[in-house]
């Protein structure tokens, strides 16, 4: 097996394994919800596998597994792994790293959104992935959505931990990675068209590659073991607070941006859409409910 054909089988190991301990991860939350505020059965998910339809010459062209979860603490959740791979169309070749001249792709990842019932408990994504065309490279990261109006604000100890442990992370390979991430976060993750932050940030990285592989996949893995232990700690924070329909208001206000994000924005929901992807994976990060004004 080739250099590239090994990290390329690393990669998607790994991309799978993190989405097994995400599932135990929500699942486990599920179970401590307390009935008296979240009547109902724990949710559990439902993974789906889905394969990308035959190239014109009948060659496999990869496919992935689709976890969703309904539950009683979490509303909507997707948990998601892919590897793809064959030619970008030729309009949309142009527009991807590596693949001007040679269309060919392979690209493997995990992406996640989680809307949860409780509006104090805040929405979260994360994804992280690995693309290969005549180049090769990592991205992904995480970013926290508030619902609610006094969350929405980098001072609130929420976003204070959610930045700090994704610094830890940064700086434990880069303390210049942080900075660059965080400030891309900050620029993708902007609706233009209301002249506000979808959420309160995190980090965000793309077309990373420093020459040297293991150190890039190693900072990938971080990022998803980081949110791992992170985003519980923030759950547990709220999970005890009731809410009422106030509260629930804001939270689909929030939940309709979000929505206008993905839709008009998204880097991930572009790719996903323009390689063939599972329809249902890529949109499932849409809230259950929104509302629009």
């Amino acid at each position: 097996m080739s250099e590239i054909e090994t990290r390329k089988a690393e990669a998607r190991a790994w991309f799978e394994s993190l989405q097994a301990a995400i599932f135990a991860m929500f699942e486990g939350l599920e179970d401590e919800a307390d009935p008296a505020l979240y009547p109902g059965a724990p949710g559990r998910f439902v993974p789906t596998p889905w394969s990308r339809p035959a190239a014109a010459d009948g060659a496999d062209q990869g496919g992935g597994r689709m976890g969703m979860m309904r539950g009683r603490l979490f509303e909507k959740v997707g948990v998601h792994t892919s590897t793809v791979f064959g030619r970008f169309s030729p309009d949309f070749a142009g527009q991807i790293k590596g693949a001007a001249q040679d269309p060919r792709f392979w690209a493997s990842g995990i992406s996640l959104i989680c809307h949860p019932r409780n509006p104090h408990v805040p929405a979260v994504h994360m994804n992280t992935r690995m693309i290969v065309t005549t180049e090769s490279w990592f991205g992904g990261g995480a970013d926290l959505n508030p619902t609610l109006d006094a969350q929405r604000d980098r001072a609130h100890p929420d976003a204070q931990l959610f930045h700090q442990r994704f610094k830890a992370t940064c700086d434990a390979f880069d303390a210049g990675w942080y900075p660059k991430y965080e400030k891309w976060a900050e620029d993708y993750f902007w609706l233009p068209h209301r002249g506000e932050p979808r959420g309160v940030g995190g980090i965000f990285y793309d077309h990373h590659d420093t020459g040297d592989w293991g150190r890039d996949f190693a900072f990938t893995r971080a990022v998803g073991e980081q949110f791992r232990t992170t985003y519980p700690e923030i759950v547990r924070r709220h999970i005890a607070e009731p809410w009422d329909d106030v509260a629930r208001d804001e939270q689909t206000k929030w939940r309709g941006r979000y929505v206008e994000f993905n839709l008009l924005y998204d880097r991930g929901t572009t790719f996903g859409l323009k390689t063939g992807g599972n329809v249902d994976a890529i949109l499932s990060s849409m809230p259950p409910v929104a509302t629009w004004r």
